[in-house]
């Protein structure tokens, strides 16, 4: 049994590395695109901003570990974590080879899910719905904390988006109403350099809100198979160098340990310094043609909408939120630009998510089952 837990813990990890790379082109696409940073200096920042926003927050770990799955009716055991693991990853994976921009927070969620059902049997009371809480921003629940955020986080990223850069379109076309030294500097020329300096602040901030919101959704699948695993007393005979893996005596059921926080940062952040080159393709460049300008504005509202979402506990996913971002900007500027071939592809990555890498997850769990090992 504790070997299996390592196990978990191993493919939990390679996960979280995998996501690191897989969602690297969210953070550094637009500075790519608009050629602020080259790729090298781009997946450098997002690197050490992911490893920074990983350590400090775990409200989204707190969701994922103890919002989804229903343990009155389902034993979260390693193989049902481990299934969902594998379901994410391949899912991602496929997803990756094709260039397509998914969620791998999705993956992780359908995967989850998937691997729940096949071990309740298929009773769909083995998933969290709605459980109201003192208030809204405490309630959880697949409803709540997934299905709601799926669909707004990226018409919020959309509108959000397309309102920023109108605003700085706006901003400069006042700027040349003014006459002077202020129309001077509305020129082209001084527009792409000043916005080319702050749109690598902007790309600091996507890269910290990415972090802040993604690394956690693998500390809180690692928090959940210690949970299950120290209820199950595959941890009561622990060897002295592995008495970490205990959940703090008195730690409530979402509290996550700080190796986990620390562990998951470091791994993400390796992920992302190894890069994702065929989704910064389909991003920056595939769908419409980013200014440095443009590139702020995208960064800008992008890192908004993560930030928001991490506040609350949502695991939000930051493909689908930058996509619409990057749609909402280059709607601004000219909709009949919008690549939308390309824009059809992302969607139909995104509807499928959830229950291709739920399907896959639930198909592992059953095989098994049949072979006993389950």
């Amino acid at each position: 049994m504790l070997t299996l837990v390592l196990v978990v813990i191993l493919a939990a990890l390679v996960f979280e590395f995998i996501n690191g790379f897989h969602d690297t082109a969210n953070s550094i696409a637009a500075s790519v695109a608009t050629k602020v940073l080259s790729p090298g200096q781009a997946v450098s920042l997002a690197a050490v901003m992911n490893l920074i926003g990983a350590l400090t927050g775990t409200a989204v770990a707190a969701t994922i570990a103890t919002g989804l799955v229903n343990t009155d009716v389902v034993e979260v055991t390693s193989q049902l974590v481990l299934c969902a693991l594998l379901g994410a990853i391949v899912w991602n994976l496929v997803t990756w080879w094709f260039g397509l921009p998914s969620s791998s927070s999705h993956a992780l969620i359908g995967g989850l899910c998937g691997a729940a059902l096949a071990a309740a049997h298929n009773d769909w009371n083995a998933l969290i719905w709605i459980q109201s809480g003192a208030d809204w921003a405490h309630s959880k629940g697949l409803v709540w904390k997934v299905l709601v955020p799926m669909v707004t986080s990226p018409l919020v990223g959309f509108l959000l988006g397309m309102t920023l850069i109108v605003l700085l379109w706006a901003m400069i076309s006042g700027m040349e109403r003014a006459g002077g030294l202020l129309k001077r500097m509305a020129r082209p020329r001084w527009i792409n350099m000043v916005f080319g300096k702050m749109q690598i602040v902007s790309a600091a901030y996507m890269g910290y809100a990415h972090g802040h919101n993604d690394a956690q959704k693998t500390m809180g699948i690692i928090a959940l198979t210690l949970f299950g695993a120290q209820a199950s007393g595959a941890l009561d005979d622990l060897p002295a160098w592995l008495g970490f893996l205990h959940p703090k005596a008195g730690a409530a059921d979402n509290e996550v340990a700080l190796w986990i926080v620390i562990t998951c940062a470091l791994v993400m952040a390796a992920g992302t310094a190894s890069g994702g080159w065929r989704i910064i393709k389909t991003l920056g460049h595939k769908m419409v043609k980013l200014q440095p300008l443009d590139g702020f504005a995208v960064d800008t509202s992008s890192a908004t909408v993560l930030m928001a979402a991490a506040h609350f506990g949502m695991p939000v996913s930051t493909t689908h939120t930058v996509s619409t971002v990057i749609m909402g900007v280059g709607f601004a500027k000219n909709p009949r630009k919008l690549k939308l071939g390309t824009i059809e592809r992302i969607v139909w990555a995104w509807i499928l998510t959830i229950p291709a890498a739920g399907g896959i997850a639930y198909g592992l769990l059953r095989a098994l089952e049949a072979l006993g090992w389950a």
